[in-house]
């Protein structure tokens, strides 16, 4: 049954007095929330006292805020209360740099031995009170029933609007449907437009869930636009809206920005008609390769030039945000080539003695030089530096730590900075409203632009933030406005049930147990509101069809019935002919045998038409009138009815198809379960996992049931570890805008039989699992395997250096490292279901435990966890 949730805006006009109720409180009760208050160095804000008095009162919490506004406290009070009560809790981040992040936090809170780290690839205290990990870690210790979370009772989930993300999201599902009833979540979240909807269906799978909403910013955010009339002149810093405007949230874009704008498109015709002698070019705008027109360019300011006016104005340190990791490196070089300098001579001296010292003893001399460490390090000692998936771990903490203590004064970043890392600025610096999403530039959305423009504005620190828009090509002012007036976006499921979660879920409740686990979705519960609109869509269309009915209604027949007999013949007609035309036949005579299939049908409709009693109605013409009308509204009619035959269940029948696949691949076995008293039971279908089952059960990948076909199949049997590192890489690497580099094209082939056999034999394990699931209909497209970094992986495997791996290619590092990291979680998966592999293949989980050993080392092995 599902609770209805308390939707609490904070109410800041009473703010004064609930502080003062809540001394009050405190004093008087002694509560756990009046004692965390008080080891605090400041007071609450109004949301916060609502969100810690709710968990306190145990009820699940979802609080949504801006970036900045302080969420995380209601999660550090939760750890509180655990420890008050002498239980445990989780602190679950959606990457391992938040959880090292905050790890750290809580060390300093409670001591080292209070806390654990799981992450993969790092497991530090794991029966600790307090423990940081990743959602999956938590997500499979659900599924393995560990022992540890008999004494979990809270768990926090941070950035839980991540579960929108279409790779990782369905975790973040999984864990909310699976913790214990005992459990209580603390959902942190961005300010999604249908929060209320999400916070809904935690009630209705977790019970009494109270919605805190705060959209006040800690630090008031202004908005503004730099332009540059040409490479001579300095760049120009316009507010977004009239300051005065502004001030009356009349929100109404600034009138010189406009007109400097204007001129700029002038200077610009200008400057091409210069360049053009004796040639008049209309006002239309020019010509490119022939084809199309566009408006003259205005000049975009170059990156070294807005960040020498930022620092001019005294608005740095800022966060320089670039859709482009080559973009981010190649600002970075651009600031050093012009000459800036950010720092003092004394803050340089400072940043190199942090630098060397964070660094010192953890990569060695070689690996530093192939990382051009040099070079980094001299760029950070100018205030520079770029923050992006392609950087080293090691290398992003340092330009994080250097940065919040304010040496680093502009970084250059993606918008993977965004998510989550404690790295406020006095202001953001969006480069364009655009980006490259894989396949094409899509625009920016609302949730993006605020998730960016977050960052802007250190409490306690600025009374105003800054974002700001670099002018560019096809920057309108009306677009930057749209962005950032709405109310960020709206938060949609990406959940989908796996094999592995199938088989996992078989394991611990039988078949019909699983479908309604999976009914209680939140991918479910949105299609399932979605189909109650259909449904109150289906009633109108089925009351107006009613009435067209009875106004065309016909003394001489079912005029109802000659309706459709007509529709059927005009379609028949016309699609039907159109649909002969374009296609192909074998031969002649089938061509003819499919035309005179379809004249005979036409026929026999044609004679059903003339011999129907209504054909000979004098009111025909009248009655054919309404009847049109009700054969629109049938075909919409149908639609409507197919649209939610769709989404009522369309998460249980994907299990279902998920289901006969592993049946028919040999995962399960169908058995008859006898359900029911003894005097009034009946058999159902169920299912068993069998052997190959329970290996899958212990398969987390996206490549789940290929890895676990692969295993069956004996291919990686006799492949020594090394030669395993460069295989099972296909499973989990997925090649950037087109691969590696020319080097890794050559591969399969080099650099031993044994491996281009087994990559072979796995193609074609792909392509049958991948033919099995379009068979079964399966809405999801199982990602082909990339065998790009095999080569690369088998020669670090065999101890070659980093330069000599990276050699040739363009992969870097911080690519290389975590696709390295992904490969030894895959390994030491294989590593661990010894018990459920052939006599035959056991020793290849020996193997692949010591190809985690041969992977695992150097710069790999670095975990950023002191």
């Amino acid at each position: 049954m599902r609770e209805q949730t308390k939707t609490i805006t904070a109410d800041y006009e009473n703010a004064a007095q609930r502080y003062a109720n809540f001394r009050m409180r405190q004093q008087h009760t002694g509560t756990a929330a009046g004692r965390f208050e008080l080891g605090l160095p400041f007071e609450l804000d109004s949301f916060q006292l609502t969100a810690i008095d709710d968990l306190e009162a145990g009820n699940n919490v979802l609080v949504a805020a801006p970036t900045g506004a302080g969420k995380t406290i209601i999660a550090d009070f939760a750890v509180f209360l655990a420890q008050e009560q002498n239980v445990k809790a989780f602190y679950t981040t959606p990457i391992k740099a938040l959880s090292n992040q905050k790890y750290h936090d809580l060390v300093n809170l409670y001591g080292e031995h209070k806390v654990g780290l799981l992450t993969g690839d790092t497991s530090i205290n794991a029966d600790a009170d307090i423990i940081v990990m990743t959602t999956e870690v938590l997500r499979n210790m659900l599924y393995e029933r560990s022992t540890t979370l008999s004494a979990l009772r809270y768990v926090i989930l941070d950035e839980v609007h991540y579960l929108a993300d279409r790779f990782r999201g369905p975790v973040w599902e999984e864990v909310i449907i699976h913790l214990p009833d005992s459990v209580k979540i603390v959902g942190l979240s961005a300010t999604v437009s249908n929060v209320e909807d999400f916070s809904r269906w935690i009630a209705s799978v977790r019970g009494k869930t109270k919605l805190v909403v705060s959209e006040k910013r800690p630090v008031p955010l202004e908005q503004h636009v730099i332009i540059q009339t040409d490479a001579e002149t300095e760049p120009e810093v316009i507010d977004l809206y009239n300051s005065s405007e502004a001030k009356k949230q009349s929100l109404k874009i600034n009138p010189f920005l406009v007109s400097r704008l204007s001129q700029l498109d002038s200077f610009a015709q200008r400057r091409i008609n210069r360049d053009r002698p004796g040639r008049r070019r209309p006002n239309r705008g020019n010509r490119r390769d022939g084809g199309g027109t566009r408006q003259p360019n205005r000049h975009t300011p170059k990156r070294w030039a807005v960040i020498d006016e930022l620092d001019y104005m005294g608005m740095l340190p800022g966060i320089y945000f670039i859709f482009s990791r080559t973009g981010c490196d190649q600002a970075v070089k651009q600031c050093l080539d012009a000459g800036l300098q950010l720092t003092t001579d004394d803050e340089a001296r400072r940043i190199r003695r942090i630098v060397d010292g964070m660094v010192q003893g953890q990569l060695s001399h070689s690996d530093l030089q192939a990382l051009g460490y040099s070079q980094f390090r001299f760029a950070l000692e100018q205030g520079f530096a770029a923050h992006h998936a392609g950087v080293i771990t090691l290398f992003r903490q340092v330009v994080e730590h250097l940065f919040e203590l304010g040496l680093v004064k502009a970084v250059f970043a993606t918008e993977t900075l965004a998510l989550g890392i404690n790295m406020p600025a006095k202001c953001v610096v969006v480069e364009k409203l655009e980006k490259f999403d894989g396949t094409g530039h899509v625009p920016l959305t609302p949730g993006e632009f605020t998730q960016l423009t977050g960052r802007a504005g250190r409490r306690g620190i600025d009374s105003i933030g800054h974002a700001i828009v670099v002018d560019h090509q096809g920057f309108r002012p009306e677009t930057m406005a749209s962005l950032s007036s709405k109310r960020v976006y709206p938060l949609h499921s990406s959940f989908r049930p796996t094999f592995n979660m199938a088989v996992n879920l078989l394991n611990s409740s039988d078949y019909e147990t699983a479908r309604n686990t999976l009914a209680h979705s939140f991918a479910q519960w949105e299609a399932n509101e979605s189909a109650a609109e259909l449904e109150g869509q289906i009633a109108r269309l089925q009351e107006a069809m009613n009435g067209y009915e009875q106004a065309a209604h016909c003394s001489k027949g079912d005029i109802a019935q000659f309706a459709l007999i007509r529709d059927s013949l005009s379609c028949t007609q016309k699609k039907g002919r159109r649909s002969l035309k374009r296609m192909v036949f074998s031969s002649e005579t089938e061509r003819r045998d499919a035309y005179a299939s379809l004249e005979h049908k036409i026929a026999e409709l044609k004679e059903s038409e003339q011999e129907h009693p209504c054909r000979d109605c004098a009111h025909l013409q009248d009655h054919m009138k309404w009847m049109r009308r009700w054969i629109r509204e049938r075909h919409e009619l149908e639609l409507a009815q197919d649209r939610y035959a769709s989404r009522t269940g369309s998460v249980a029948r994907q299990f279902d198809r998920i289901c006969q696949i592993l049946l028919r691949l040999g995962y399960l076995r169908q058995v008859e379960n006898h359900i029911g008293t003894e005097d009034n039971f009946s058999w159902t279908n169920d299912y068993r996992l069998t052997q190959n089952g329970q290996l899958l059960r212990r398969i987390y990948s996206e490549q789940d049931l290929v890895l676990a076909q692969t295993l069956r199949s004996g291919v990686l049997d006799h492949l020594e570890p090394k030669e395993l590192c460069g295989v099972v890489s296909g499973l989990v690497y997925e090649s950037r805008r087109g691969g590696v580099s020319a080097r890794t094209a050559t591969y399969p082939g080099r650099p031993a039989d044994g491996m281009a056999v087994a990559t072979e034999d796995m193609q074609g394990i792909w392509k049958n699992v991948a033919l099995a699931c379009e068979e079964a209909g399966l809405s999801r497209e199982l990602p082909e395997l990339d065998f790009g970094l095999a080569e690369i992986m088998y020669e670090w495997a065999g101890g070659e250096s980093l330069a000599r791996v990276l050699a040739g290619t363009d992969l870097t590092a911080g690519d290389f490292v975590r696709n390295a990291k992904r490969l030894t979680d895959v390994l030491r998966q294989i590593g661990q279901i010894e018990p459920y592999l052939d006599n035959d293949s056991k020793e290849l989980a020996q193997r692949a435990r010591q190809a985690v050993d041969l992977i695992n080392r150097g710069i790999v092995a670095y975990t950023g966890v002191d």
